[in-house]
């Protein structure tokens, strides 16, 4: 199935050039999903929130790869492409006489995951299956179509775990491989997962597309509250219109908009280094943003993304946040040493970040208020030389914001119109009740 809607997203404010890509569509383009999260029907599947649960892959594999027959494959996946008793599709496809899988493509971390964080493991023959192994790190475009040209293929599958966050790369990896499938010509394969953190919300601040790196290509929402096949039609249809890929997508059955990741019934597999367990998720896309400064964001511990702190903070702030009586969440004063990263082998104080609800939770504001309150308590407070917290939160006032006094309310008012505009346009997109 190709998908050709037009209104590709031009430079300039979040706002404005998303509710012209609506106002444009109009209803018989968009195709408007029905009632509060129904989303209209694209590809195999059907709705989510009902029977047994089953990932893109298990229908897929049920249906005998049909929609790959003939085809010489390529499969873009890391290590958390397994099945339910974990082994990982490329083993289970790989002696499969049904599927002619050729080539492997693997996403930053590696295709077996042995790479930290901002590296990846090259080209080389997987010692399990014999297959080729290419690299997709870094690379875009024309550069990455001839990837793919070069391994052979016909048809490009992906199936990756995210982890709900704008700034989390393999989203980037969907986007950049589609981009470069339809430059080379291939067919693309997207075989859904459960977004980890549910996909109830859109929350948080639109890119700005002067903003764009491999943390945030494009105009979503900092926690994008949809999953990797539904992100794909919304980038075919937004952001590739000019020239889309040719797209085909297998949906989950039994899973619903409400869901988090252990009612899938699914083992938890690390999706990168610091991605240790679905706790983790459900706080990154709000604490990921201590990335953006001094303070030691949790790596080199056993949890990331959950223990903030530096040296030289104390008590005060676990009861300046306290104070704010945030939601779902509870801080508590903490003590680590992480063991690499930011202050490896130093003890320091902070918070631990404690979810007690998760069903109130917002993960942005939460880390809003802990950027906010961090700032107040700590004279030490400093943001990254090299303005990192600007690419994570895709814009300058979040920054700006904070260096001028703004509070945790002003600062997440302050995008509520962008949010409006892209929670329009993801509406679309939904597949699943």
């Amino acid at each position: 199935m190709s998908l050709t809607r037009r209104g590709l997203l031009t430079a300039g404010s979040a706002v404005g050039a998303l509710a012209a890509t609506a106002a444009a569509a109009g209803p018989a383009a968009a195709r408007p999903s029905q009632g509060n999260e129904q989303g209209h029907g694209h590809g195999n599947g059907q709705g989510g929130g009902h029977g047994r649960f089953r990932t893109g892959f298990d229908r897929l594999s049920a249906d005998g790869y049909a929609i790959l027959k003939g085809q010489r494959v390529g499969v873009v996946t890391n290590p958390t492409g397994v099945t339910s008793d974990v082994r990982h599709i490329v083993d289970v496809m790989h002696p499969d006489g049904r599927v002619n899988l050729t080539a492997v493509f693997g996403p930053e971390h590696g295709f077996r995951g042995t790479a930290q964080a901002g590296g990846s493991e090259g080209r080389y023959d997987d010692p399990a299956t014999g297959l080729p192994v290419y690299d997709t790190y870094l690379k875009s475009g024309q550069q990455l179509a001839d990837v793919f040209t070069a391994s052979g293929v016909d048809t490009i599958v992906f199936d990756i775990q995210d982890a709900g966050a704008r700034f989390y790369t393999y989203i980037w990896t969907l986007y950049d491989c589609m981009e470069a499938a339809a430059l080379a010509g291939k067919k693309f394969v997207v075989l859904d997962r459960p977004n980890p953190v549910s996909g109830r919300a859109a929350l948080g601040p639109v890119l700005d597309p002067a903003f764009g790196t491999f943390v945030g290509r494009r105009e979503i929402a900092q926690a994008h509250g949809m999953t990797v096949t539904e992100l794909a039609l919304l980038f075919n249809g937004e952001f590739l219109a000019d020239r889309p890929a040719e797209l085909e997508i297998v949906k989950m059955s039994g899973w619903s908009r409400s869901d988090f990741f252990d009612a899938s019934g699914l083992p938890w597999v690390p999706p990168s280094p610091n991605m240790p367990t679905p706790d983790t998720a459900l706080v990154y896309s709000g604490t990921c943003l201590f990335e953006g400064t001094n303070l030691s964001e949790g790596r080199g511990t056993t949890r990331p993304f959950e223990l903030l702190g530096a040296e030289g903070i104390d008590h005060t702030w676990a009861a300046a946040a306290n104070a704010l009586d945030l939601p779902g969440v509870a801080f508590r004063e903490a003590y680590f040493a992480p063991t690499f990263s930011k202050f490896v082998g130093k003890t320091v104080g902070g918070v631990q970040v404690h979810v007690q609800d998760r069903e109130v939770f917002d993960p942005v504001r939460t880390g809003i208020a802990l950027l906010v309150t961090a700032k107040q308590t700590w004279s030490g407070f400093a943001w990254r030389p090299d303005n990192w917290i600007d690419k994570l939160t895709g814009n300058a006032r979040v920054r700006t914001m904070i260096d001028a006094g703004a509070d945790t309310d002003e600062v997440v008012g302050a995008w509520s119109k962008d949010l409006a505009a892209f929670r329009s346009v993801r509406k679309r997109y939904l597949q699943y009740r």
